[in-house]
């Protein structure tokens, strides 16, 4: 009945029902089939309450609104419009500099909002009438707009991870941190392809002309934009008797932060035992390289920042203007980023705690700036609830279908359907990746986590594969569900804000041509091989997945020697405790759980499971095989 059940599903989605409903009515129309044939026992559907009651009280899911809501109020409160415009003059002198500064725009989107129609919306409405007026080719236009929204699916806190991390029964800090570093260099493999372009087609991405150039600096930092002038120096690097951009003291501030960055790498270790014995915390392990990236970031935003206002305050006039507007628009929320990431990769926050407090980061930011108002927040809240009642509606269904699709042991069937394979994990890798490219073109990455990656996750489990590595392989893999045509989200969502006729611009006054929904689809169709190209690049070097394990099993002896002097001296416990309490520490900062609560839970989930059983042999006369019923017992961490 397991294919059956599959045949039926794709039915219902085609005769265009919505997911959520097509899963649990496949479902139950089965599981009714199956009582009636008597394969299944009426007492199975007993168990849909607790199935039901287990998505509601998962604490892992709280992490979607709070992310969303944080991303929603920084969008919404003007950041991208800042952004785009800040990051877009300052890399506008070079060829290129637009597409370059909508993947770094897109970059830092998806760290804050974690949503793709976002992103993509955002950046359509703000870049593509700039792009168009200083003559960049339509399908590039499209293409980057599109493929850097899509980054938000990758990077974290992306949605889709918290998603996958809950499937597969895993840390969502984990996965987080596995998928870092691909999602940066996903966005660098975009804005290599741009360089690419730059040095082959000139005229696809030219410069921006002087005259749209708007940061000027003529006499001094402080004087503003405008045109012409001499005399003064214009701050660091500026270039006395003409106006000067600014790119010197900018490129100063720079390198001030990066150094201070690079010397808090250097002793990482060290000052985050000193930072967690203030806390009255243990630093269990060295920090790992991603924790140390995220970290140093955060310190250097900090220095750049706080370079920025004290030259403010106390009118040094030594920055730019150009300096001064991008450090302002641009590190507030870095910071915003940093911490949040930052907190939950040292294990200070889970991923639940670390949205909660950036949602409420946001609204700190969006007062600061002036734009928190009542509309703001009610478009906010709405938005975020349509999101989360989506996600939660198409994970009950998906538990409904489970439910029956267990029951006629098809797991079993797709486990050794796929360990079968030949050539074993390369070949087990190949087709499922296959797989899901092509799913992709039908459905959105909600329902490719929900339907399809519980049924490959034990497969790839029983195969000796990382499930946090396989995660992250699928993630960069479903991304090409936004991008390829001719259903990907991403494409209706650019296609929903670009100019479907002609019009006038609003600067030039000249008629512009409109953007065809066919430069829409070919402009996406390099940025989806990018993305395979990446994930031959995961499958390739697992290790940029894997640093989420590295430092595990080494100590810093500075780092541990501080500890216990810092410990000393703030009153703290004795840290040389047995390494199953420290793993069990460990676990509940990561968002695990401790070796106490998994072994209580399993006590639980046993007699459960015995109980069950007997309800179901009473009525079949034959108890089903334990793994009918694990899909009600708490993932095993």
């Amino acid at each position: 009945m397991a294919p059956l059940m599959f045949i039926g599903l794709f039915v219902f989605l085609l005769l265009g029902y919505p997911v959520a409903f097509a899963l649990a009515a496949n479902g139950m129309v089965f599981g009714l089939i199956g009582i009636e044939l008597g394969l299944l026992s009426p007492a199975l559907f007993q168990a849909l309450p607790d199935r039901i009651w287990g998505v509601m009280s998962n604490e892992t899911l709280l992490a979607i609104p709070f992310f969303t809501f944080m991303g929603l109020i920084l969008e919404r409160s003007g950041m991208a419009e800042d952004l785009l415009e800040t990051i877009g003059q300052l890399f506008g002198p070079m060829r290129g500099g637009l597409a370059f500064a909508v993947i770094f725009v897109g970059a830092l989107l998806a760290a804050t909002t974690g949503v793709v129609a976002a992103s993509v919306i955002s950046m359509g409405l703000i870049s593509l009438p700039i792009m168009l007026r200083h003559g960049y080719d339509r399908r590039l236009a499209s293409g980057v707009i599109a493929a850097s929204g899509t980054l938000a699916q990758i990077i974290p806190p992306s949605l889709v991870l918290i998603i996958m991390a809950d499937q597969m029964g895993k840390s969502v800090g984990d996965m987080y941190a596995g998928a870092f570093i691909p999602g940066l260099v996903l966005a660098g493999l975009y804005a290599v392809y741009v360089i690419g372009i730059a040095l082959i087609k000139p005229k696809w991405v030219p410069a921006l002309p002087v005259e749209a150039r708007t940061f000027r600096t003529t006499n001094n930092a402080e004087e503003g934009r405008g045109g012409g002038g001499t005399g003064g120096t214009g701050g660091i690097g500026s270039i006395g008797g003409s106006a000067s951009s600014g790119y010197g003291s900018f490129a100063a501030l720079g390198l001030l932060s990066i150094v201070a960055g690079v010397l808090f790498a250097l002793n990482a270790n060290v000052a985050v035992a000193a930072l967690f014995s203030v806390l009255r915390k243990t630093l269990i392990n060295p920090l790992q390289t991603d924790q140390i990236i995220v970290s140093s970031m955060l310190v250097g935003s900090l220095v750049a920042l706080g370079l920025a206002v004290l030259n403010k305050r106390l009118k040094f006039r030594l920055l730019s203007e150009l300096a001064e507007r991008v450090t302002f628009v641009l590190m507030p929320p870095l910071m915003l980023i940093f911490l949040v990431l930052g907190t939950i990769f040292v294990g200070i926050a889970t991923p639940t705690e670390g949205g909660a407090m950036g949602a409420t980061g946001a609204l700190l930011m969006a007062v600061l700036r002036g734009r928190l108002n009542i509309k703001l927040m009610r478009q906010a809240m709405d938005s975020t609830a349509k999101l989360t009642a989506f996600v939660v509606f198409i994970l009950i269904g998906a538990r409904v279908f489970s439910l029956t699709f267990y029951g006629v042991n098809g797991h079993v069937w797709v486990e050794e359907l796929l360990v079968g394979l030949p050539g074993g994990q390369i070949g087990f890798l190949i087709t499922v990746n296959l797989l899901i490219f092509v799913l992709a073109f039908f459905l959105d990455y909600f329902e490719l986590a929900f339907i399809i990656v519980p049924l490959l996750a034990p497969a790839a489990d029983k195969l000796g594969i990382d499930l946090i590595w396989f995660g992250v392989l699928l993630a960069v893999n479903m991304q090409t569900s936004f991008m390829h045509p001719p259903f990907g989200f991403a494409l209706f969502y650019l296609r929903s804000v670009a100019p479907a006729k002609n019009y006038v611009d609003r600067v030039t006054k000249k008629m512009t041509a409109a953007v065809t929904t066919g430069q829409i689809y070919w402009g996406a169709v390099p940025f989806v091989v990018v993305q395979l190209l990446m994930v031959g690049l995961v499958i390739a070097f697992p290790q940029m997945v894997m640093v989420y394990k590295t430092g595990e099993a080494n100590n810093d002896p500075a780092a541990l020697q501080l500890q216990r002097q810092l410990d000393q001296q703030f009153g703290v416990a004795d840290t040389d405790n047995s390494n199953e309490d420290n793993n069990s520490d460990l676990m509940q900062r990561l968002g695990g759980k401790s070796t106490e609560i998994v072994k209580e839970r399993n006590a639980k989930a046993e007699s459960a499971a015995d109980d069950i059983m007997k309800s179901l042999a009473s009525g079949t006369g034959a108890a089903p095989e334990e793994k009918q019923i694990q899909s009600q017992v708490p993932p095993k961490k």
